[in-house]
């Protein structure tokens, strides 16, 4: 019992230290409003996107590896383009590295797998790094988009779109810290009224006789 109440408590520390506001995320993409409240539809850049709500899987170390795909959407008498980033958290909420792929009619574009511990983002801490990761990305897959003579706008903004998700990834971002219910501050005790007790309304009125006047006794 003992041996299992301990790993239940470690399993438990492993997966509770990061997590993932999919309804913050989705929100800043305009709110799940499409297919079952499953997908974002918003505009950038004059061309159509579409996002699905990321699929989130644990880490060993205790973070969370999030995976979003997005669409671009060509209209109705041509085929939609995709792409899927991938994002690992660590269990502090720091990024540890991006991947992305485009898939434009047959073409499969894969960005490198830009990390923050490597050549990429090193000695940039937290949120330095971050963003130096997603810039980084952005410009890989544009220029291989670039080789492939790509000249329609909402693909060659494609790549941006992308990068337009993974900045609200890490915005979405939360730890057990940023999730842990704040604590009231005790009510502090009421001080006591200053000044002369008055009597209840509801006290029976006394009658005192005035000055001169005989009081009636009753037998």
């Amino acid at each position: 019992m003992i041996r299992t109440a301990l790993l239940l408590s470690l399993v438990s520390t492993l997966h509770a230290g990061v997590t993932l506001d999919i309804e913050a995320f989705g929100k800043s993409l305009g709110g799940w409003n499409a297919k079952s409240k499953n997908v974002c539809d918003y505009d950038l850049s004059g061309s159509e996107y579409r996002t699905y709500k990321p699929e989130i899987t644990p880490t060993p170390d205790g973070g969370i590896f999030a995976s979003v795909r997005i669409d671009h959407r060509r209209g109705w008498l041509a085929s939609d383009d995709h792409a899927v980033l991938e994002v690992t958290i660590d269990k502090n909420g720091s990024i540890v590295s991006a991947q992305s792929n485009l898939a434009l009619q047959g073409k499969t574009i894969s960005s490198d797998v830009i990390r923050t511990g490597g050549s990429v983002g090193l000695g940039v801490p937290g949120v330095g790094a971050a963003v130096k990761v997603g810039a980084d990305l952005t410009a890989d897959l544009s220029s291989k988009l670039l080789r492939e003579k790509i000249v329609e706008p909402g693909r060659v903004n494609f790549p941006s779109a992308v990068r337009h998700n993974y900045n609200l990834i890490y915005q979405a971002i939360r730890s057990t810290s940023d999730l842990a219910p704040k604590q009231e501050e005790p009510k502090k005790p009421e001080e006591p009224v200053q000044g002369p007790v008055l009597p209840p309304t509801t006290a029976a009125k006394l009658d005192v006789p005035g000055a001169g006047e005989k009081t009636e006794i009753k037998k």
